[in-house]
Order: C-alpha cells, then sequence, then structure tokens
C-alpha cells in the first residue's frame, strides 16, 4: 500500500512525472528492481535484458516504471508507483527535492553514496576502459554533506515553475509569478523559485529572500529568456572558509537609479559583505567572463586560505567550489607527484593557479598552461601575495602550445599535473605528454570516464600506481578523481 511509503517521497516522483512536457509511451513496467545507479544519477533496472534508467528511485526499490522514452538499447521512465522501498534510502532534507535537481541523491543514504560513486570510478576504469588498476582507495568522503558550497547562482524570472500545489491551487490566477532560483532541468526558460538552498551557508537564503521581496515591491521587472528583456538577471553569491562574502549582481539593462537602489538594498540587509559588485549583461547567453564586472562596495575580490597560502577570488574567478574537500584534493596533488627540489613540474589546465600555486615550494620551476586569459591573470596575482618566485603562467590552447619547441624553451618536465574540464584532454595533449616522457603524471579530473579513455592511450608507457577517489558534491552523482601515473616497466 502506498500509505505505508513515505508521503514527500511518492508525491514528488508522481508530480513531477504529471508535469513534464515530454510525450510518454504510455507504456508501464510493473513491479522493476532497481538494482544498480547509473549515469547522471539515474537509477538502474533491467526488463527482458534491456535497461531501465530510472527517476526518483534508489537501488533496493521495486517499483512500476512508466516509460517516457524508448530507444533501441535503453528505455528511461519514472517510478510512479512503489511496491518495495529500499532500505538504502533516505529522507530528503529539503522541500524542493525533487523539482529543483541540484541535489538528485538526497534519497540515498551517504553512505551508499560514496558506494556508488565508487563504483563508477571502477566500472570506468575496468569494465570500460579496461585497464590494469591497482586496488583503488576508498573514497574520501566530504567533511560537510550540507552547506558545503562557496558559489551558488540564482536566476531572476517572472515564469517560474508551478509545482503541482499551484497548478491545483484555487489562487492560480492571481499568483505571482515572479521567480529567483535554479533552472528546472532541461527547461532553460523556467525557474523554481527556491525558498531554502541547503548548498550554501548564510547570507545566501537571508539575501536572495530579501531582495525577491524588495524588487517585487519596487515593481522591478524580471527577466524573459525568450524575450531577452527584464531588469534583474542573476545573482551570484561567493563566500570563502574566512568568513568573506561577495555578491555579484547581475542586471539585464541599464537603469542606473533602479541599480542603486537594488544594491543599497543588499548593503542594508547585510553591510558585513565583503565585496558587492555588478555588471549590466544584455547579451543572450548568462556569461559575465566577457563583460566588465563593477565594484560597488568593498574589495573587487574575496579572498580564501589553505595551509600558509592566500588565494584572491575575483567575481569570474575560478575556484574549486568546496573548499575543504579542495585543500584535500590539492594535499593529495602534492602527495601524489613526490616533488623534489630539482624538477620542473607543469600544471595543465591551471585555472588561476590554485594547484601551481600549492605545490610551487617543493618544485624548482612550475608552468601553468591555461586557455582562459583572466584565469592566468589571478595565478600571477596568487603567486605574487604568497611571494612565490618560481612559476610561470602562460594563456593559450594547450593542444597547440604543448610540443617539443616548447619543452626545449620552457624546460622539460619531470613531472606533469593535468586537470582537465569534463570532457578530457585533446588526443594532440595526450600524445605530447607521452611524447615528453615525464617520470610521473597526476591525472585529476572531475569525470572518470573520460580520464579512463585518455589514460588507456597511455597504457603502454605508463602504469597506473594510485587511484583515489574523493567525494567534492554529496548528494549528487558527482565524483573527483586522482590518478597518480609512472613509466611503465619494460620487461
Amino acid at each position: 500500500m502506498l500509505s505505508e511509503f513515505p508521503k514527500q517521497q511518492i508525491t514528488l516522483g508522481f508530480d513531477f512525472f504529471k508535469m513534464r512536457k515530454k510525450k510518454a509511451e504510455h507504456i508501464i513496467l510493473p513491479e522493476i528492481e532497481i538494482i544498480d545507479a547509473g549515469a547522471e544519477g539515474k537509477a538502474v533496472g533491467r526488463r527482458d535484458n534491456k535497461v531501465i534508467f530510472v527517476d526518483n528511485a534508489v537501488p533496493g526499490d521495486v517499483a512500476d516504471i512508466q516509460v517516457f522514452k524508448k530507444k533501441k538499447s535503453f528505455l528511461e521512465g519514472k517510478a510512479i508507483h512503489f511496491h518495495k522501498l529500499s532500505e538504502k534510502r533516505s529522507d530528503p532534507f529539503c522541500k524542493h527535492f525533487g523539482l529543483c535537481g541540484g541535489c538528485k541523491w538526497q534519497h540515498l543514504q551517504y553512505k551508499y553514496q560514496l558506494f556508488y560513486k565508487q563504483k563508477q570510478v571502477a566500472d570506468n576504469f575496468q569494465r570500460i576502459a579496461h585497464l590494469a588498476t591497482p586496488e583503488i582507495l576508498p573514497i574520501i568522503p566530504s567533511e560537510k554533506q550540507t552547506l558545503y558550497r562557496n558559489k551558488l547562482e540564482y536566476t531572476f524570472s517572472d515564469y517560474r515553475w508551478l509545482t503541482f500545489e499551484d497548478m491545483n491551487s484555487q489562487a492560480r490566477d492571481t499568483m505571482d509569478m515572479n521567480a529567483i532560483g535554479f533552472h528546472i532541468p532541461k527547461h532553460f526558460d523556467r525557474v523554481l523559485d527556491i525558498e531554502h538552498c541547503y548548498l550554501q551557508s548564510e547570507p545566501t537564503n537571508h539575501i536572495r529572500n530579501s531582495l525577491k521581496s524588495f524588487c517585487i515591491g519596487r515593481g522591478f521587472t524580471f527577466y524573459n529568456p525568450r524575450r531577452h528583456e527584464g531588469f534583474l538577471r542573476n545573482l551570484i553569491i561567493r563566500n570563502t572558509t574566512l568568513n568573506e562574502t561577495m555578491a555579484i549582481m547581475v542586471f539585464g539593462e541599464e537603469q542606473p537609479e533602479n541599480q542603486k537602489l537594488v544594491l543599497d538594498h543588499i548593503l542594508e540587509i547585510y553591510p558585513r559583505i565583503t565585496s558587492l559588485m555588478f555588471v549590466v549583461n544584455s547579451k543572450h547567453n548568462d556569461t559575465i567572463s566577457d563583460l566588465e564586472v563593477k565594484c560597488y562596495f568593498g574589495k573587487p575580490f574575496i579572498t580564501e586560505q589553505m595551509d600558509e597560502l592566500l588565494f584572491r577570488i575575483g567575481p569570474v574567478s575560478f575556484f574549486q567550489t568546496n573548499s575543504l574537500q579542495a585543500y584535500k584534493l590539492y594535499s593529495l596533488v602534492k602527495e601524489f607527484a613526490g616533488i623534489s627540489s630539482a624538477d620542473i613540474v607543469y600544471d595543465l589546465y591551471s585555472g588561476t593557479g590554485s594547484i601551481s600555486n600549492f605545490v610551487a615550494h617543493q618544485a624548482k620551476k612550475v608552468i601553468g598552461i591555461e586557455f582562459i586569459a583572466p584565469a592566468i591573470e589571478d595565478a600571477l596575482v596568487n603567486s605574487k601575495i604568497n611571494n612565490i618566485h618560481n612559476t610561470e603562467f602562460v594563456a593559450g590552447d594547450i593542444a597547440k602550445i604543448l610540443n617539443v619547441d616548447f619543452f626545449v624553451f620552457k624546460g622539460h618536465p619531470d613531472i606533469i599535473i593535468t586537470d582537465p574540464p569534463r570532457n578530457g584532454m585533446h588526443p594532440a595533449v595526450v600524445e605530447q605528454i607521452i611524447q615528453a616522457h615525464p617520470k610521473r603524471i597526476v591525472y585529476v579530473s572531475c569525470n572518470p570516464a573520460t580520464q579512463a579513455r585518455d589514460l588507456a592511450l597511455m597504457a603502454e608507457k605508463y602504469s597506473i600506481s594510485k587511484i583515489q577517489p574523493i567525494d567534492m558534491f554529496p548528494h549528487t552523482h558527482h565524483v573527483e578523481n586522482i590518478v597518480l601515473l609512472e613509466k611503465a616497466i619494460v620487461v
């Protein structure tokens, strides 16, 4: 009986399915046992030798599945009726669970989240890439499972997502449609209005909620992404473990007097703010890295500390989103690299130079290479403020920069650290790393699938010595992974 099961978990799953725009196949598969957790955080079932990817379920559930996508090799569907709830389940702590899409694994106990993340790494390396690996080290849990993010970006919208309760409300016709929150997955023009988010510590909820009320009261227009118009567009909040806070107000239109009212309101409700920035973005995309972000109050940056190092974070700077776990990550990278004072270290995809500066005191020289020029500027600043004089940063396409001439000019790499984006390394970069033949490579990745693909290309020259998963994003399926490669022994 459904009444025996937690009401929130059942209701959210069914309501969200009813609101989907996609036309379903109208196929219901009864009593499917969920046997695994798969890609993109979906649960996995099987019927007639066909894989079924399932929303709103966890391993151990037995449920009826409504199919909404049918492919030759797999199905996708939604659990609509549960016959058995798994012992691995946990009660979601957020009222927005099942809609916002930000923490898809809240209904899975944390110890099982870690289990399936570790399994994801093992499957990608051993079953898919067929790599010879040592025993994978136990995944390092996140010290905090909530309030762990140091950056959140909220979106203003004049057309908020209506929940099932909203759709059935008698006051629907007079309902305020303005929202500030997160995009509904796969709906670029729909935003879920967020009352309370557990991803970032205060003052994030206080600023967002107060700002919404103030702006509605003033009659300011919220952004419409279809018409590309509206005064209020985005709010970005960043913080650090040193209790510094930056708010970046993104306006869709130039309205100087109203901009001042909004910014002054933020100062009034949170006068302790470290940095208050603003930018006008009238483009058809949300990227602000190519725009002039102006400082309205305080400093144009906030500061994070790791060990004895300080890192300045500007409005468009990249920094690992989980600061506490980032420290553990960088410490492991340094340990795996085993750098000596005679070593030249290359840091590929170096970003703002966090890893470069973190390991610099052990090395003869560190050379960071990064495609995004503003990140290089941040890296240089971070070296300067920490009195680090043996780092060098180069901006450009790594696939074009990294070659024999570069090695001759800058020095042959003894150790290479690489931390590419989710799609992994360009084949040309992999080839140049092999040609450089450093004694050790430390490969950091947020996508074990592309990481395993790249490592398979190096298998003849390098053997995998260590594999260390680390959880940077609790309640999501994402997992960070560190791999140590050493020169293969030729028999």
